[in-house]
């Protein structure tokens, strides 16, 4: 297509196969799309467009990501502020026709499979070497393993006393990542063959986060990247995350009789699902 839309804080780019996404530098820019700079998203990784009124005047284009496409947004597990959704395009209400034009031409171009989840990570993430510094730990990634060497004042008794840790990727089952704009935030590696302490101040798999420490435009492209690293990864994204618990739990339960989750992956979803629907 090679037409361009440019909203607030970010430009798109439409091509035949693809969607560029360049995010503005500037002191309202979302600091997360400070981080990602730009991206390409390729048009089977989209599920939908919407054009739906904003506020103050204004419309948004948003574009819906295909589960299991990206691992930015499948670590992030719709834990991101609308505002710093990067699949999301705020433009003046004048161009709302333009804006539908763009959505039609690209819907048209959506394969059939549009709405099923992905087989395998189609949008980029950071590549390794990627660092992190926690509250209690600082964590690097060099796209082999993932290294936790802990902070002699953040870390509690038992990570201090275990000793700095390091992780190959072959031992991981996925990465949990809880943002630090809540309480309890956050980066865990679920471990193939046992799950961790629960409580991610003990648990040597886990970095908790804190005040100026594991910033989503940190914390998140870090989980992004050991996730799109990561080898026979867990099919999450077939996972439903609508509906009730039951259904939930029963899908969960579908795929590990076939053999596509590990004990200890299975374990730690239906812990994670049982714990949403509390």
């Amino acid at each position: 297509m090679g037409d361009v839309l440019a909203g607030n804080h970010a430009v798109w780019e439409f091509d035949s196969d693809s969607v560029l996404i360049r995010f503005a530098r500037g002191i309202r820019t979302p600091r997360l799309w400070h981080a990602l700079g730009s991206r390409r998203i390729p048009l089977e990784a989209v599920s939908g467009l919407t054009v739906t009124a904003g506020k103050r005047n204004t419309v948004v284009l948003r574009a819906l990501p295909r589960p299991g496409a990206d691992p930015l947004m499948e670590a992030a597990d719709g834990q991101l502020r609308e505002s710093c959704d990067p699949y999301r395009l705020v433009l003046p209400a004048d161009r709302a026709a333009r804006a539908e034009g763009f959505a039609d031409a690209l819907r048209a171009r959506l394969g059939p499979d549009a709405a099923e989840p992905a087989g395998e990570f189609l949008v980029g993430a950071a590549q390794p070497p990627v660092q992190l510094k926690a509250y209690d730990a600082r964590v690097g990634f060099d796209g082999s393993a993932v290294t936790f060497q802990w902070s002699r004042t953040g870390a509690t008794g038992t990570k201090w006393k275990a000793g700095d840790q390091r992780y190959p990727l072959a031992a991981l089952a996925g990465v949990e990542w809880v943002s630090p704009s809540g309480s309890g935030g956050h980066l865990r590696l679920l471990l193939r063959d046992a799950p961790g302490d629960p409580r991610p101040d003990h648990d040597l798999a886990a970095a908790v986060f804190g005040v100026g420490c594991g910033a989503v435009h940190e914390s998140l492209p870090f989980a992004a990247a050991v996730l799109a690293a990561l080898p026979g990864r867990t099919p999450v994204a077939s996972v439903p995350r609508s509906g009730s618990g039951d259904d939930r739990l029963r899908h969960l339960s579908e795929l590990y009789g076939a053999g596509l989750l590990t004990d200890a992956e299975y374990a730690a979803l239906r812990e994670r699902f049982a714990a949403e629907s509390r």
